[in-house]
């Protein structure tokens, strides 16, 4: 089994990733469903990244009430930009996995982007 910190490479932090995470702004905090978007391993599941994100996030709470429960995740290939790397050659930057997690209603991320 893989450990939780090489599923999970880093939080994806961008304009509409953010407004994401702060959720639908008409609705109450209680009522607000909440979604993060992270970096993942290429080789990573669904199912890894649920379990992984619930490790990380649920570490030192004791009460039922307060850990992170996943309810959804979404996952997508992204494929490397052509770069210039020099007058005539071509490169190319890295394939990634980005996923899209969904939390349960009224729970948020404290540290997410950090």
């Amino acid at each position: 089994m893989k450990e939780a910190t090489t599923i999970i490479v880093r939080p994806h932090i961008t304009e509409k990733a953010m407004a994401l995470s702060y959720g639908d702004p008409r609705l109450a905090d209680e009522k607000l469903i909440r979604k993060y978007t992270f970096v993942v391993a290429k080789d990573a599941n669904k199912i890894e990244i649920k379990r992984a994100i619930e490790q990380l996030y649920n570490v030192g709470k004791s009460e039922k009430a307060e850990k992170i429960l996943v309810t959804n995740v979404h996952t997508v290939n992204v494929k490397g930009k052509s770069r210039r790397v020099n007058y005539k050659n071509k490169g190319k930057k890295p394939d990634w996995k980005k996923a899209v997690v969904t939390l349960s209603q009224g729970q948020l991320l404290e540290d997410y982007g950090v």
